[in-house]
């Protein structure tokens, strides 16, 4: 299985959820390949330095890369600069409906 870990929620707790099952999936082998991608509120939180999530980020990146970020929430959210220095911040919408197509399976947090 391949899984595709979209994180949207604001909520703190719920992204980090998502980030654990991301990294473990890949650490444990419980899927053959993990992309996260973050779309939405939370960027906000990510940009604005949230200790929690950017070790969360550090333990993923450790074992799989940096994760992706939405460029166009940040733009609009107006904290694209404070987000690239924490995660890959392009525009996903190409990126997950490729990734769909490769028969990625989404979980969303």
């Amino acid at each position: 299985m391949k899984a595709l870990v979209i994180i949207s929620s604001s909520d703190v707790d719920k992204a980090l959820t998502g980030m654990l099952w991301a990294t473990n999936a890949l650490k444990r082998g419980w899927a053959e390949d993990v992309e996260v991608i973050f779309f939405g509120p939370i960027e906000a939180e990510i940009a604005r330095g949230n200790q929690r999530l950017l070790e969360a980020i550090a333990a993923y990146s450790q074992v799989k890369g940096t994760p992706l970020a939405c460029k166009r929430v940040a733009e609009q959210g107006g904290f694209e600069e404070a987000l690239k220095d924490k995660v890959k911040v392009e525009y996903v919408g190409a990126k997950i409906a490729e990734l769909l197509g490769k028969g990625y399976t989404p979980l969303v947090f």
